[in-house]
């Protein structure tokens, strides 16, 4: 697949008073909020009409109805996180579905109470750990094991996986993201998850910046859960309704959880009997009603890659990757350090470029980017990240940002 086959299909911020497609923004940061695709609005003003023409009636007449909304994206999710039916499902938002499966999945019991993450994590997992260990009466300084990158910044993945098997009689969960939010770094989750599983320790993934972004098989590589956001590569907007999977293996959980009147048995949920009867698979970890519209926003976006394969896309990134990378190199003095592996198997769309000026030039650097109209993002203390998605990016892009990369740097 031709990288931006699907560019029609989406809104591009305007540069300034600029007409046609060269008056669009360079946006290269799906990596925080992916652009809005035309069915996005579609299915949403659809949903609008439908309640302001049902009213109450909207959640049980209608295709869908609204109390089934969220299964309708369930094929859609399966075939990108790789699972099977009953195991994903749309619900709340990304750090609050980690609270909801650590609470089933983190058991801390005599030696083996710690968590494993990898150090620099993305701050609102590395909190959400610390509290769930904070929750059992546990001390984080004690408790969470923070996994070191090398020199380069990098983790190897055959020594994490060495690490769990070594650690096994100390670790009560593995906590691992599929990508790394700051170097861009896409780990072996399979081997992570195996060696997790080889040693009888649960693991979980946050795949915030891997779903709709990298090819995912998280049935076979038998992750016990994994959770992620919407609204980065999936394009379902700010704030957008999130996902999790949890294995079929647990599909009739007994454990503890955090329970609510959604994830109740669907047949038996409006007699509103006191005890809990938690629905088959990944929908019992439900706690509110769906949220329809954000729902229907998620819905459009998926029908894009419903028409998408995500290994063709995986093609398209490696053709922006590499012109990327190729512009980098040619720039005189050297002035930018590309932190991501340029190995295919070692990243997604987002490279991440480090000053080696350091923060002042770096930040003069980036500013004058988005007075020209490249739309990255800034990592402290000297990153500049860009996210070119096949989706929507062009090599045309990709030549427009070399070509103002290079001024910019200029004027630093």
């Amino acid at each position: 697949m031709k990288p931006a086959q699907f560019r029609h299909r989406f809104a591009f911020p305007r540069h300034g008073d600029g007409h046609g497609e060269n008056g669009q923004k360079i946006y290269f940061c799906g990596n925080s909020l992916g652009l809005m695709p035309d069915t996005a609005r579609t299915r949403v003003e659809h949903e609008l009409e439908r309640w302001a023409e049902l009213a109450v009636d909207g959640h049980f007449n209608g295709d869908p109805a609204w109390l089934g909304y969220h299964r309708t994206l369930e094929d859609a999710l399966m075939r990108l996180a790789g699972a099977k039916a009953g195991e994903v499902v749309a619900m709340g938002a990304l750090t609050m579905n980690l609270h909801l499966l650590m609470t089933s999945f983190y058991r801390p019991k005599g030696a083996r109470r710690k968590i494993l993450i990898e150090k620099g994590a993305f701050p609102s997992d590395r909190y959400a750990v610390a509290s769930q260990i904070l929750l059992h009466g546990l001390d984080p300084s004690d408790d969470l094991v923070e996994f070191e990158p090398g020199a380069d910044g990098l983790i190897d993945d055959v020594a994490v996986a060495d690490f769990i098997a070594e650690h096994a009689d100390e670790l009560a969960l593995v906590m691992w993201p599929g990508v790394q939010y700051a170097t861009g770094q896409r780990f072996d989750m399979a081997r992570i998850c195996r060696a997790a599983r080889d040693n009888d320790v649960p693991v979980g993934l946050d795949l915030a910046h891997a779903m709709g972004n990298v090819p995912l098989a998280l049935h076979e590589w038998g992750a016990d859960f994994a959770a992620w956001c919407s609204y980065k590569y999936l394009n379902a907007g700010p704030g957008a309704v999130a996902g999790i999977f949890v294995h079929e293996r647990h599909a009739e959980f007994s454990g503890p959880r955090l329970a609510g009147w959604w994830g109740h048995d669907e047949s038996t949920r409006f007699l509103m009997g006191p005890d809990f009867e938690p629905i088959r698979g990944a929908e019992g970890w439900q706690v509110s009603g769906a949220p329809v519209l954000n729902l229907a926003a998620l819905a459009g976006a998926l029908d894009i890659y419903r028409e998408a394969d995500i290994d063709s896309l995986q093609d398209s990134e490696t053709d922006l990757a590499e012109r990327i990378a190729g512009i980098v190199d040619a720039l005189p003095g050297e002035p930018l350090e590309i932190v991501t592996p340029l190995e295919r198997s070692r990243r997604g769309c987002q490279l991440s470029l480090r000053v080696r000026a350091g923060r002042e030039q770096g930040r003069a650097a980036f500013e004058a980017l988005q007075a020209a109209g490249v739309v990255g993002d800034w990592r402290e203390p000297d990153i500049i990240r860009v996210a070119p998605n096949p989706l929507y990016n062009s090599i045309e892009d990709v030549d427009r940002f070399g070509a103002i990369l290079e001024r910019s740097l200029g004027r630093s």
